[in-house]
């Protein structure tokens, strides 16, 4: 069977407005994490794929979801993905105490994240 999505982060440009239209759309229930560097905002929903919303890392980004796919080894998963014409945007990096992640860019344009948790 093939690697599944773990999780989907939201990078928001105006993270109190998304925060706001998507508890009232789709019934989140949204926790601020305690433990995070900068502000993040866990997605609470029970059952299914857990998510998470921050800032934008930058100003130049635009607001978009990032799904996450679990991995068993995100160091051979990242280098496959370059060998096969993917580019390597951040990591693989390490969330101290939850896993590691790399994201890279397919050859088509977008964006993915592959996720080792520890």
């Amino acid at each position: 069977m093939g690697n599944p999505f773990v999780y989907v982060q939201l990078q928001s440009q105006n993270l109190q407005e998304a925060k706001k239209f998507y508890s009232e759309l789709l019934d989140w229930k949204l926790e601020e994490s305690p433990d995070a560097m900068s502000s993040y905002t866990e997605i609470v929903v029970g059952e299914g794929t857990a998510g998470g919303m921050m800032m934008c890392p930058s100003p130049q980004m635009l607001s978009q979801w990032l799904p996450y796919v679990g991995v068993d080894d995100v160091e051979e998963v990242t280098r496959r993905a370059e060998a096969l014409g993917a580019k390597v945007i951040l990591g693989p990096a390490e969330v101290p105490g939850k896993g590691k992640y790399s994201i890279v860019l397919d050859p088509a344009g977008t964006n993915i994240a592959l996720w080792q948790a520890s």
